[in-house]
Parts: structure tokens; C-alpha cells; sequence
């Protein structure tokens, strides 16, 4: 080999060495999750060329909606179509992929050799995919009662934001559910939707329950009589569709006028045509508890750092399933672009930072180049030489 040649071979190889301070991974970032906030990060992570793929498992906390509300552009739109709409929007980014798979697990990697640091997830079926930066858009789930007919009329007439569902069913006979505690709070939210309403506590006024009650409010009774709210403590035992307001709306088809029949074990019932409720969530994901994210309450802390970023470095949690207590479509959207930036401007830095290490040492890399060359110079001469 020419001595040119020679040089710029052994020069290449310690450069590639160096460059390993960047890792080198099958995608930059891992999106798992591919609703709204998912969805939004592939799109900002895109429009700056950042190689990403979005991991969707088909589970999303509005699937059960009949339709978004609040959501600009897109109100009155089923979720499913805002979706693939999405999609076949960001499907033009030649640095985008979709893969319609559940992620399992997720593992921080550290490779001593390069000094670099990124990640490994695992889908359902086993294969591996590489990653710098993970983000989470896992959701939440709404953890409802067993009570029989609760869970099918979820979405349809009964619903936790009012926001998002309540115009639909305004000025019509309306229930609360939920605990005692959580009742004038819920009535505040929907006092300028609906008039005629009953608090559903199912059992719980008790006089522990009305202590935590006068706690936020202490004068929680006389706010009730003024809204004309009614109390109803009896077991609920059932709840039964009469009508699907799905298929019944009125003349504007701008109400959806569901019945339910709620039916209590002491054998009386009563009919509503929708109800707020104050159940808790929990995360539909494990891959926080796996990763030890460090948690509020049942959120991922996603607010004591800035830029949705998690206890572990490299990490980034957006949507409901964060800690910034805002839980609709335009917040997942917002959140999803927020972490979008500061992952690229994150890596931007760390590869800002390899590029001027690398000028830094390449005096010294010549100068190895060189010693490693005369030495490889002194043996090729000495074969020649029949030594």
C-alpha cells in the first residue's frame, strides 16, 4: 500500500473511532405511542429530517369517543379519522416510519468502549430496535367501576371532560358519578351545560367523605342548593342503554340525546341523559415502572425538567400520561411538538459537541496517524528487503 494511502487508511479508521461519541442506532428517536401526542412528535421530528419511528399499538384513550371536540380545524372529527388523516400527512417524510406494534420494553444501553449512551426496545414479538432518544406517549387509562353497562355507554353519554363532550348533551337531564368529594367540582365544570343534575356517590356520603368535601369547600351544601343539585346515595346496581345518541340527535343534529336508566340494588331507578365522571387513571403502559421514571401521583414527571424530559436522561414523556395535568387533544398535540424541539436541539448540541472534539484531536490523531504509519513504513520495508 502507497504511503498516501496508507496514512488516510489509518487516519479514517481512528476519525470512525471518534465518531462514535454520536451513537450509531436504527432510528434517532422511538415515538411509543400513536395517538395525538405521538402523532405530533413524528410530525415536528420530521420536519426537521430526524430519522424517527412511532410505535402504535392500536390503544388510545378517545377510541370510544364518538367524536373530537375543542380541537380546532378538526371538531365534530372521529377520532379514527383525525388518526389516519395524520398518517397519510406525515407518510411524505422520507424520515418517518410507522410501525403498528406494541413496545414490551425499553432498556437504557451505556457502551463503554465509545462513551455513548442510547436505547434498546423490544416489541411483542422480540425484535429489537435501537434508539438516542425515547419519548412516551403510552396515555392513560380510565380506571371505571365494573358496574354492568358502565363500561359500553363509556365514550357515548358518559364521559370525564366536559370539554370535549359536554355541548352535546347541554340543557338535558344529568347525572355525576363518582365519589362525594369530587361532586361541586364537577358541577362548577358543567354549571353553564346543564340544570337538572344528580350526584351519583353511590354510597359514599359519609361523614369521613363530607369532611374531605368541606376541606376544598367548606360551604359545599349551600353551593349544591344553589346549582339545585340533588344528591343520590343509593348502590347503583346497573346501568341500562334505552336510547344511542349516537342515532338520535335533535333537529340541528347538534345534540345527541342518549337514555340511560340507572338502577340502584334497592330496586328503585332513575333516568339520565348523561353523566360526568370523577374516576381515577392509571398508565396503560409499564414501561415507566421498567425504566424508573420517577412519578407524581400516577403521572410521569415530566415538570420538574424543562422540555417534557423525564428523571432519566433521554427520556421524554408527552400527553396525558405526563405530569402538566392537561389532559385533551390540543394539550397532546402541544406537549408532543414541545418535546419534538428539545429532542432535536438535544441532539443537535451532542453532535455540535462530538464535531469540535473531534477538530480538537485531530492535531493529535495526525500526529498517531503518522507514528502508526512509520512503524507499518519500517515493516513493509524490511519484507521488501527479505529481512
Amino acid at each position: 500500500m502507497a504511503p498516501k494511502s496508507l496514512f488516510y487508511t489509518l487516519l479514517s479508521s481512528l476519525t470512525v473511532a471518534l465518531a462514535a461519541s454520536v451513537p450509531q442506532t436504527d432510528y434517532e428517536v422511538i415515538v411509543v405511542g400513536g395517538g395525538p401526542a405521538g402523532l405530533s412528535v413524528l410530525s415536528g421530528l420530521s420536519r426537521v429530517r430526524r430519522k424517527t419511528a412511532l410505535f402504535d399499538s392500536g390503544e388510545y384513550r378517545n377510541s370510544a369517543t364518538r367524536n373530537m371536540h375543542d380541537v380546532i380545524g378538526n371538531d365534530g372529527t372521529v377520532p379514527s379519522e383525525f388518526r389516519g388523516l395524520a398518517r397519510e400527512q406525515i407518510s411524505k417524510y422520507d424520515t418517518a416510519t410507522f410501525i403498528d406494534k406494541k413496545i414490551n420494553a425499553i432498556q437504557p444501553v451505556s457502551d463503554k468502549v465509545s462513551n455513548t449512551s442510547y436505547f434498546r426496545a423490544q416489541d411483542a414479538e422480540g425484535k429489537e430496535y435501537t434508539a438516542r432518544k425515547i419519548i412516551l406517549g403510552t396515555g392513560l387509562i380510565d380506571d371505571l367501576p365494573d358496574t354492568p353497562g358502565l363500561h359500553e355507554a363509556w365514550g357515548k353519554g358518559v364521559y370525564w371532560c366536559p370539554w370535549c363532550d359536554g355541548y352535546e348533551h347541554r340543557d338535558q337531564p344529568f347525572g355525576i358519578l363518582g365519589a362525594l368529594p369530587d361532586v361541586v367540582g364537577s358541577v362548577l365544570e358543567v354549571s353553564t351545560l346543564n340544570k337538572d343534575i344528580i350526584a351519583f356517590v353511590n354510597g359514599t356520603q359519609t361523614p369521613d367523605q363530607e369532611a374531605e368535601l368541606a376541606e376544598k369547600y367548606p360551604d359545599w351544601e349551600a353551593q349544591l342548593e344553589a346549582y339545585n343539585v340533588r344528591l343520590e346515595n343509593a348502590t347503583i346496581e346497573s346501568f341500562e342503554r334505552i336510547q344511542d345518541g349516537g342515532q338520535v340527535k335533535d333537529r340541528n343534529g347538534t345534540r345527541q340525546i342518549d337514555i340511560f336508566r340507572v338502577h340502584f340494588t334497592n330496586g328503585s331507578a332513575v333516568d339520565r341523559n348523561a353523566f360526568i365522571t370523577n374516576y381515577p387513571t392509571k398508565q396503560r403502559s409499564d414501561l415507566p415502572s421498567q425504566l424508573g421514571l420517577a412519578m407524581l401521583g400516577n403521572k410521569i414527571d415530566a415538570t420538574t425538567n424543562p422540555g417534557m424530559r423525564t428523571s432519566l436522561p433521554g427520556v421524554f414523556a408527552v400527553g396525558d400520561c405526563n405530569s402538566d395535568n392537561s389532559t385533551n387533544v390540543p394539550h397532546a398535540m402541544f406537549s408532543g411538538k414541545k418535546a419534538a424541539v428539545f429532542a432535536h436541539v438535544e441532539m443537535a448540541k451532542e453532535e455540535s459537541n462530538a464535531a469540535i472534539d473531534k477538530r480538537g484531536d485531530f492535531v493529535a490523531m495526525v500526529k498517531e496517524t503518522e507514528k502508526r504509519m512509520g512503524n507499518d513504513l519500517e515493516k513493509i520495508y524490511n519484507r521488501a528487503r527479505g529481512l
